[in-house]
């Protein structure tokens, strides 16, 4: 049988039992932020290896102009 272990020692009173379970909702949360946060960094990171794999003359070549840069400022009427 398993048998229950009060850590927060909130038997007592329901003031106690209110702050050990407010306390573990706030670890809770402090754990999904963590794991957030480090999920972020390690996709920055692993972007960042991407980046080093790619050819040295890639990184110095000039930034593709898109087509639209080109056109004129052509007025048009809605009608």
């Amino acid at each position: 049988m398993k048998e229950k272990h009060d850590y927060l020692m909130a038997n007592q009173d329901s003031t106690s039992m209110m702050k050990g379970q407010i306390l573990m909702l706030q670890l809770k949360g402090a754990k999904y932020a963590a794991a957030f946060c480090l999920i972020v960094v390690l996709t920055i990171l692993a972007l960042a290896w991407i980046g080093k794999l790619l050819p040295e003359d890639s990184r110095f070549t000039p930034d593709p102009t898109p087509v639209s840069y080109y056109l004129k400022n052509i007025d048009t009427w809605l009608v």
